[in-house]
C-alpha cells in the first residue's frame, strides 16, 4: 500500500468472540495526517487482540491514536505497541485505555507507547490508562517520549559510521518491533527521508 495507508483493516469497532484472535497493524508514513480511532470488545472467553502501529512524521502532520480495549470476558489477552518518530512541527497524540470488567478475571493486557522527538517544535502527548474492576489480572501500561540516544550515536560514530547513517540505524532499531513484514524497505526509505 502507498504512503500513509493502513496495513490491516481500517480503524473502527471490533468484537472478538471466544477463542478468536484479532491482529491489527497501522502505519502512518511522512506527509499523511491520520485519526486512528479503534474500539475493541473482547466478549468471549479466551479472546485475543493485538495492535501494532508506527508513525513517521517529518513536517506538519497531525496523527491521533484513540484506542479503547475493553476486556468483558475471562481469560482474554491483549497487547498494544505503538511507536513513532516526530520531527518538524508534527503533533501526535496517543490516548489509550484498557478497561477490565468485573467478570473478566485472568485478563492479561499490556499497552506501550514509545516516541522519539527530533525537533523542539514537534509535540507528542501520550496518555495510557487502565481501568481495572477485576482482581485476578496481569495488566501494565507505559509511555516514553525522548530523543535519539547521544551515547549510542557517539559509539557508532567512534566505529566509523557517519552521523546521518548512525541516526538512521538508531531510528530503525527503535521501530523494528512494529515494522510489519514486507514493509521494511519502505519504512527504511521513510526514516532516511526524515
Amino acid at each position: 500500500m502507498g504512503h500513509g495507508k493502513y496495513i490491516a483493516p481500517p480503524a473502527g469497532q471490533y468484537q472478538v468472540q471466544a477463542g478468536e484472535v484479532l491482529n491489527l497493524q497501522f502505519v502512518v508514513l511522512p506527509g499523511e495526517s491520520r485519526d486512528i480511532d479503534v474500539s475493541i470488545d473482547l466478549i468471549g472467553p479466551g479472546a485475543e487482540a493485538h495492535i501494532k502501529a508506527l508513525y513517521l512524521c517529518g513536517a506538519d502532520e497531525k496523527v491521533n491514536f484513540h484506542i479503547l480495549m475493553h476486556h468483558r470476558a475471562p481469560g482474554c489477552h491483549s497487547t498494544q505497541t505503538i511507536k513513532g518518530i516526530a520531527g518538524g512541527t508534527a503533533q501526535v497524540q496517543f490516548h489509550g485505555i484498557i478497561v477490565v470488567a468485573p467478570d473478566a478475571q485472568q485478563t492479561e493486557a499490556y499497552q506501550e507507547n514509545h516516541n522519539i522527538v527530533l525537533t523542539d517544535q514537534a509535540r507528542v502527548e501520550t496518555r495510557p490508562q487502565l481501568e481495572i474492576y477485576a482482581d485476578d489480572v496481569k495488566c501494565s501500561h507505559g509511555a516514553t517520549v525522548g530523543q535519539l540516544n547521544e551515547d549510542e550515536l557517539f559509539y557508532m560514530r567512534s566505529r566509523g559510521i557517519p552521523e546521518k547513517e548512525a541516526k538512521t540505524l538508531q531510528m530503525l532499531s527503535f521501530l523494528s518491533p512494529v515494522i510489519p513484514e514486507g514493509r521494511a524497505e519502505e519504512i527504511e526509505s521513510a526514516v532516511r527521508s526524515l
